[in-house]
């Protein structure tokens, strides 16, 4: 029913968001709400990696690490190849990094200090 569904800025005028979707999208903020979580994810935007890699990164033991990674894997955020004993994970698409990449400039924003406009100079 279109009196459910609710128009979202930046879709197309009068294109309508599912009811579900909404729920859908809460669920991944949810997911996100955690600053381990949300450094995994912020790792995992270069590629690849395994476990004890995004360990070191997020500065976490392996065993929470791991426990994080089957949540967001479960949450369909991040999927995993295994190469022999080694499971390596990746973010499942392009969608969660971005959103965890303009949550942090949103973050700059809110501290005044947005980084990511300030553009670098070569002293030549």
């Amino acid at each position: 029913m279109d009196a459910d569904r609710q128009h979202v800025p930046g879709l197309n005028p009068g294109e309508l968001v599912d009811p579900q979707f909404v729920e859908l999208a809460v669920e991944v903020f949810s997911m996100l709400a955690d600053p381990t979580r949300v450094k995994i994810v912020l790792a995992l935007r270069g590629g690849e990696l395994p476990v004890n890699t995004i360990a070191v990164a997020v500065d976490k033991a392996p065993a929470s690490v791991s426990q994080h990674l089957a949540k967001l894997r479960l949450a369909r955020i991040v999927a995993t190849r295994q190469d022999g004993t080694r499971v390596f994970y990746r973010l499942a698409n392009e969608h969660a990094g971005q959103l965890v990449t303009d949550a942090v400039h949103q973050a700059e924003h809110a501290l005044g200090q947005p980084r990511h406009h300030q553009t670098t100079t070569d002293p030549a």
